[in-house]
C-alpha cells in the first residue's frame, strides 16, 4: 500500500484530496492545526470506506516544529502500516489573504512567505529522508500566479516561489526517481480567504470557460490521479486545474 502525506487536510481541498487518495487505496496521514474535529471526521470517512488513515497535528507556519512531527510520523508509519517510510507528500495547508499591497503589513506578508513557501521547503527537507526513493511530491499552487488578481499579491507570489520549487525538487530529487509536480487550482468553492460570496462566485464563473467554480472534488481527483503510476512520467510541471480561467 502505498502512503501520502497530505498537509491542511482537515478542510477544502487537502480533505478533498485525502478522501481521493484513499479511495485509490492509499494510506493517509492529514494533518491539521486547529481544526482537529474536522481532521478526525476525514479520518472517520476514510475508515468508513474500509481506508486507513490518521490525523496528526502541525503549524506548516512554525518551523521548529517540525523534528517532532517528522517522529509523529515515523511513530505511525511503523504502527499503523508496519513501514518505515512512505510514498507521497501532498504540500497543500494554507491560507488567504485580501490586502492590495499598499496596506499589508509586514507581519501579513511574513505569515504568508511561512506557510506557502518557506514551510513547505522545509517541510519537505525534514520529510526527505522518510520518503520512499520512486515517490511523489505535490505542492498546491494557485492560478493566481499566472492571472493577476488585484489584493492578492503576497500569496499569489509566494505560490509563485513554490511552482518554481516544484521545478528545482524534481531536479534535484530525480536521482531516487522522485517526481515533484505542482497544481493550480482556479476559482474554487472553499473556505479559504473567507469563502465565495453569490456576486464573487457570479464574477468567477462568468470568467471561466465551463461557465462556473470548481468543487473540492475536482481538485482531490487530480491529486489522487496524479499520484498514480499511470502518470508516472509526468515530472516537473504545473497543472492549472481551473476550468478554464480567464483564456
Amino acid at each position: 500500500m502505498k502512503i501520502v502525506i497530505v498537509t491542511g487536510g482537515s478542510r477544502g481541498l487537502g480533505a478533498s484530496a485525502a478522501i481521493e487518495c484513499a479511495r485509490n487505496g492509499m494510506g493517509v496521514v492529514v494533518t491539521y492545526n486547529n481544526n482537529p474535529d474536522k481532521a478526525e471526521e476525514v479520518v472517520k470517512t476514510i475508515a468508513q470506506s474500509g481506508g486507513k488513515a490518521v490525523a496528526l497535528k502541525l503549524d506548516v507556519g512554525n518551523t521548529s516544529s517540525f523534528p517532532a512531527f517528522r517522529h509523529a510520523v515515523a511513530t505511525e508509519l511503523e504502527t499503523l502500516w508496519g513501514r518505515r517510510d512512505f510514498d507521497y507528500l501532498v504540500n497543500n495547508a494554507g491560507y488567504g489573504l485580501f490586502n492590495p499591497i499598499a496596506t499589508v503589513t509586514e507581519e501579513q506578508f511574513d505569515g504568508l512567505s511561512n506557510v506557502h513557501l518557506k514551510g513547505p521547503f522545509f517541510l519537505t527537507q525534514i520529510l526527505l529522508p522518510l520518503m520512499a526513493d520512486g515517490g511523489q511530491i505535490i505542492n498546491i499552487t494557485s492560478a493566481t500566479t499566472r492571472v493577476a488578481t488585484a489584493g492578492v499579491a503576497p500569496y499569489a507570489s509566494f505560490k509563485g516561489g513554490l511552482e518554481v520549487l516544484t521545478r528545482y525538487m524534481a531536479k534535484e530529487f530525480g536521482g531516487r526517481g522522485i517526481r515533484a509536480n505542482s497544481i493550480a487550482p482556479g476559482a474554487i468553492r472553499t473556505e479559504l480567504g473567507g469563502g465565495l460570496n453569490d456576486e464573487f462566485e457570479a464574477l468567477l464563473a462568468g470568467q471561466t470557460a465551463l461557465g462556473r467554480v470548481g468543487e473540492p472534488e475536482e481538485i482531490g481527483g487530480v491529486v489522487a490521479s496524479l499520484l498514480s503510476n499511470e502518470n508516472r512520467w509526468v515530472n516537473a510541471q504545473n497543472i492549472e486545474v481551473a476550468g478554464g480561467y480567464i483564456i
